[in-house]
């Protein structure tokens, strides 16, 4: 299907990035939800999500269920905005609006490869749930190259059909992708807990487990209801989250390959359907606890990355079981997918066009960013090879730790321009540094690495917090801090090349581009105008 996917309303040429990197920028809600749900709802939430509440409980775990529900409101607002003025002036990325707005290339590259370096982590984290996949069916041999060359041959389908197919790929796997989970969630949810003495025995397990005291540390092994200290680690988490999952460049892709502001609308009010599954889905963990699975990998150590595959191939027939699989893997390759493109285009767009190659054409755009898609891949499955599997979902919420720091260029920009260049430039370098600097002082108590979590202590205190939270607000009072003083002395600003009515031009308004009506939206596609 990914392969197929480059004749499926495929323009008469593919070489340019509207059309390899964004689709066409034609999809109607039908397509957009389920690409926003392969997007959003990834092998991150069958493999990471569950893992983090089978190892620690509800303050690693369940805390993506809030966020999820947090985030739609949000996006109501302000995607619609992104969408119209990106229509208006063509933009591909996030890092192409804030150059229109502030006139900063600078500020652009910031923003490029924050996104870019956000996302390699995250591709990385599906490469981590196909990995646990194969390991639980047994495949792969002892030597380094056996172990790993079913991960390799994935990569290699991977690439190519995003090479050949662009977003268009993704797109229509999606659909394949979610009816999968949707199945398998469905039958999980309903035969698991009879199968497993019901649901008080479910959660009585848990509790025992989580509340044992830790050997190692002297505490308990996680936290099955959060005490009082963990309250607010939990819902900073939770906000942190929901304040930059729409600032990834991937679900930025999925927004702007719409074809209306009132598609984006659409997706925000029906998308929550989603976390209810994400709930269910979490609680596998917990399953799994009851279960009692094995989570020793072929390396011999322990590895809670395991723990959902192990619960299907432990639990129901192999037939279902290979359908489980299946949906991990796909729910691996879609999201993969739409990152790399992403990335690419990111690349392509604020730094090749903006710094080596200025007077670029559409079809080397193109071209540049499918090479540079192979390039993301690669050095994702670089950081899987050579990375412990173990911190995938630190890896991830490290990622979001540097990708919230956009925050208010990107979408404070879209309301005012009143934020200085140079003070969004100096409140996000000292975010980054900040926040890269207190990630990597908590330390796993079990496994002594760095790294080991994205929570840390308020000084002075033991109440924890979300690092991403606390340098997002150390971003923003620098940003306020010195545009104060910029004003002040009258440091020039760069200029603003948007109007305040492209934030709210809608499909057929002057200067929007005129695109084709879609299949999902009834009807033959005339011809573009």
């Amino acid at each position: 299907m990914g392969f197929m996917a480059s004749r499926w309303r495929a323009a008469a040429s593919m070489d340019s990035l509207d059309e390899w990197g964004l689709g066409g920028r034609g999809f109607g809600t039908f397509i957009t939800w389920f690409l926003l749900g392969g997007d959003l709802y990834t092998a991150y939430t069958f493999i990471a999500v569950p893992a983090a509440m089978y190892a620690t409980g509800a303050v690693t775990g369940f805390f993506a269920v809030p966020y999820t529900i947090v985030v739609y409101p949000l996006i109501f607002v302000f995607m619609a905005r992104l969408w119209s003025v990106s229509h208006r002036h063509g933009y591909v990325t996030p890092a192409d609006f804030v150059r229109g707005r502030y006139g900063s290339r600078w500020l652009s590259l910031a923003v490029a490869l924050t996104g870019i370096l956000a996302t390699m982590p995250y591709i990385a984290l599906q490469l981590v749930g196909m990995q646990a996949v194969f390991e639980t069916m047994g495949l792969g041999g002892d030597n380094l190259l056996a172990k790993d060359l079913p991960l390799l041959i994935a990569f290699a389908v991977l690439a190519a059909y995003t090479y050949s197919s662009g977003l268009r790929a993704p797109a229509m796997i999606a659909f394949v992708k979610d009816g999968l989970i949707y199945l398998v969630i469905g039958v999980a949810i309903i035969y698991l807990p009879h199968a497993l003495g019901g649901w008080e025995a479910i959660f009585g397990a848990a509790e025992k487990k989580l509340t044992t005291t830790n050997p190692a540390t002297g505490k308990p092994v996680g936290s099955f209801i959060p005490g009082v200290t963990g309250h607010s680690a939990y819902w900073t988490l939770a906000l942190g989250s929901a304040l930059a999952l729409f600032m990834y460049p991937h679900s930025v892709t999925a927004v702007l390959s719409t074809k209306s502001r009132n598609v984006v609308r659409r997706n925000a009010a029906i998308l929550p359907a989603y976390s209810l599954l994400l709930g269910l889905l979490a609680l596998l963990g917990f399953m799994a606890i009851k279960a009692n699975v094995n989570i020793t990998g072929l390396d011999g150590l322990p590895n809670p990355q395991l723990a959902i595959p192990r619960l299907f191939d432990q639990e129901f027939p192999s037939w279902f079981a290979g359908i489980a699989f299946a949906a991990i893997a796909v729910g691996a390759l879609v999201p993969a997918a739409i990152m790399s493109i992403a990335a690419a285009n990111l690349f392509t767009r604020n730094i090749y066009k903006e710094f080596l190659k200025k007077e670029a054409t559409p079809a080397q755009e193109a071209k540049v960013s499918k090479l540079a898609s192979l390039l993301v891949k690669f050095g994702a499955l670089v950081f899987v090879l050579g990375m412990d599997k173990t911190i995938s979902l630190n890896l991830q919420l490290l990622g979001g730790i540097w990708i919230l720091q956009t925050f208010p260029a990107i979408v404070v920009g879209l309301f005012t321009q009143w934020f200085h260049k140079w003070a969004l430039l100096a409140g996000w370098a000292v975010a980054m540094v900040y926040g890269t600097i207190e990630a990597y002082n908590v330390v796993n108590p079990a496994t002594k690495k760095h790294f080991g979590g994205s929570v840390t202590n308020i000084p002075f205190t033991d109440t924890q917090v979300y690092i991403g939270l606390v340098a997002f607000g150390l971003n923003l009072v620098i940003v306020i801090a010195l545009t104060l003083v910029f004003r002040a002395l009258k440091v020039a600003s760069g200029v603003d090349t948007t109007h305040p009515s492209d934030y709210t031009a809608d499909r057929g308004d002057p200067g929007v581009h005129d695109l084709p009506e879609l299949l999902d939206e009834g009807g033959p596609a005339p011809a573009k105008s």
